[in-house]
């Protein structure tokens, strides 16, 4: 992987913790990855193994496939029909076209409409 997609992930990561609201040492704490390395990949500094990557998906809600791709260096947004990813909130966060203020509002309205607490 090339340090760009490996900054591009780390940017990715980053802001699906920010859409998540935890801080960082909280994503530390539920995916079992140290904080100072969390903070690293989120810099771009390091590429991440796939168990750190599957840990990382299940602690912010994502599907592994979703966080795989972007640390492949993937759009996993382009040219996926939507039910493919099974996944409404999903969905919205890989969306390219969404800023992450917007992402985080549809977050919002779809917590707000199915009763839960967290997006999927």
């Amino acid at each position: 992987m090339d340090h760009t997609a490996i900054e591009a992930f780390g940017s990715y990561l980053r802001s699906q913790r920010k859409l998540a609201q935890l801080t960082l040492r909280e994503l530390s704490d539920l995916a079992q990855v140290s904080n100072p390395y969390l903070s690293q990949l989120e810099r771009g500094l390091h590429q991440p193994s796939v168990r750190v990557i599957k840990s990382l998906a299940k602690a912010l809600n994502l599907s592994a496939e979703t966080l795989l791709a972007q640390a492949a260096g993937l759009d996993a947004a382009k040219g996926s029909n939507p039910d493919e990813m099974g996944d409404t909130a999903a969905t919205i966060r890989a969306d390219t076209n969404l800023t992450d203020e917007q992402k985080a509002a549809l977050l919002e309205v779809y917590r707000s409409m199915t009763g839960n607490g967290r997006a999927s």
